[in-house]
C-alpha cells in the first residue's frame, strides 16, 4: 500500500510541476522578468514556510538547532537549482510545454536520480542509496531498469520535438508558442536540466533535519512509520538558495529592460496578473510538498526522482497536446510522441515495481540535533 500511496503522491506532484506555467500564460501586458520574480516569492518565501508551520511542529527550532554545515550545503544546492529553475522557465518560454520539458527533465532525471547515489558509493552513509545497491540487489536492478526505460521515453519525447522543428514553418511554431527559438532554448533547457538536478542534492543535503523531524514526529505518536511531511523543514532552507539566485537575476533583468514598472502599471489588469502569478508560484511548490509525500513513502531518493521527472513529462506533453502544441505535424511525429509519452508511463510502473520490492530503509538521525530541540 505505500508504494501505491508514493506513486499516487508522485503523481500529484508531477502535475502541479507539469502544470504550474499554465497560470503564467493569463498574465497580460507584464514582461517575463516580473511575473516569474513574483509567482517565485510565493514559491520560495511564503509557501514553504506556511506549509511546515501547518505540518511540522517546532520547524523552526529544528532548522535553529542543525549544523552550520548542513544548512550551508543545503543553501548551496538551492542557489545552483535557482539557476536550473531560472533556465527552466526560459526553456518552456522558447521551446514551449512539450519539448521544452522533455529536453530538460531528460538531463534532469538522469543527474538527480543517479549522482547522489554514485556520490554515496565513495563516502559511505548509513541508511543512504549506494550505487552499488542498485547494481547487485533484485530491486536495485529492477529501478535501474525503468531509469533506462525512462530516458528512452524522454529520447523518443525529444525525438518527436525534432521532427516537429523540421516539419513547420517559422510561423506555424509561433502560433503555438510565441517566442519558439530553438538554438535558446536548447542551450538554457540543457543548462537547467544538469542544474535543476542539485534540487535533490540539496534534499539530500537536507537529510538530517527531515530526519529530527521524521524522529519527533514517531516519538510523539509512538509509531515506526516514517512521517508524511518530514521533508517540509529542508524545503523552507533549500528555497532561501533559490530566491536568493532568481530575486537577483530577475531585478537585473527588470534594470536592464526597465521593466520595473509593471509591477503597478495601470494599463494592465494589476489584481489578475498577480493573483495568477501567486496561483503559478503555489501551485509550482506543491510538486515538492507531494514529492516529499511520495518519497516518504517510497524512501529511496534515485526512484522517488525518476517517476517526479516521468510524472513531469507526461503532464507537461498533455499539456502540450491540448495547447495545439504538435497541430500541423506529420502523423509519424505524432505517433512518435505518443509512443514516448506511453514509454515514459511504463517506466513508472518499472520503478513502482522494483520499489515494491525493496527492504524497508531505518532513518538515522543526528543524535547532537535531535537532543537540542527534544530540550526545547
Amino acid at each position: 500500500m505505500n508504494i501505491l500511496f508514493g506513486i499516487i503522491f508522485h503523481f500529484i506532484g508531477g502535475f502541479a510541476s507539469g502544470s504550474f506555467y499554465m497560470p503564467y500564460k493569463k498574465v497580460k501586458g507584464w514582461h517575463w522578468e516580473s511575473y516569474w520574480i513574483v509567482g517565485g516569492i510565493f514559491s520560495w518565501l511564503i509557501v514553504p514556510p506556511l506549509a511546515a508551520w501547518l505540518t511540522i511542529p517546532g520547524f523552526a527550532d529544528i532548522i535553529r538547532n542543525t549544523s552550520g554545515d548542513v544548512i550551508r550545503y543545503t543553501i548551496m544546492f538551492g542557489v545552483l537549482w535557482g539557476i536550473g529553475g531560472l533556465t527552466y522557465g526560459l526553456g518552456v518560454r522558447y521551446l514551449g510545454m512539450s519539448l521544452g520539458n522533455s529536453v530538460t527533465l531528460s538531463f534532469c532525471s538522469t543527474f538527480g536520480a543517479l549522482v547522489p547515489s554514485i556520490y554515496y558509493n565513495f563516502v559511505h552513509t548509513p541508511g543512504k542509496i549506494t550505487f552499488n545497491d542498485l547494481l547487485t540487489t533484485t530491486w536495485g536492478r529492477v529501478v535501474l531498469l525503468g531509469m533506462v526505460i525512462c530516458l528512452l521515453g524522454i529520447y523518443i519525447s525529444g525525438k518527436a520535438g525534432m521532427l516537429k522543428e523540421k516539419e513547420l514553418t517559422a510561423e506555424e511554431k509561433k502560433k503555438s508558442v510565441a517566442e519558439f527559438n530553438m538554438v535558446k532554448g536548447l542551450t538554457v533547457a540543457i543548462i537547467s536540466g544538469i542544474l535543476s538536478a542539485c534540487f535533490n542534492f540539496g534534499i539530500e543535503a537536507g537529510k538530517p533535519m527531515a530526519d529530527v523531524a521524521n524522529h519527533l514526529w514517531q516519538a510523539s505518536n509512538h509509531t515506526t512509520d516514517d512521517f508524511l511531511y518530514r521533508n517540509n523543514v529542508t524545503y523552507v532552507v533549500l528555497l532561501w538558495g533559490g530566491l536568493t539566485t532568481n530575486f537577483i537575476w530577475c531585478m537585473i533583468l527588470n534594470a536592464r529592460n526597465k521593466t520595473f514598472g509593471d509591477y503597478a502599471k495601470p494599463k494592465t489588469p494589476l489584481l489578475k496578473n498577480y493573483l495568477f502569478s501567486a496561483l503559478a508560484g503555489t501551485t509550482w511548490f506543491l510538486q515538492f510538498f507531494f514529492y516529499g509525500m511520495g518519497e516518504s513513502k517510497l524512501g529511496n531518493g534515485a526512484s522517488s526522482w525518476i517517476l517526479h521527472m516521468a510524472f513531469i513529462i507526461l503532464v507537461a506533453n498533455l499539456w502540450g497536446i491540448s495547447l495545439k502544441e504538435w497541430t500541423g505535424v506529420s502523423k509519424k511525429t505524432k505517433k512518435t510522441i505518443t509512443i514516448g509519452i506511453l514509454t515514459i508511463a511504463l517506466s513508472v510502473l518499472v520503478v513502482g515495481i522494483g520499489n515494491s520490492l525493496k527492504p524497508k530503509p531505518v532513518a538515522i538521525v543526528p543524535i547532537e540535533t535531535r537532543d537540542r530541540v527534544e530540550q526545547k
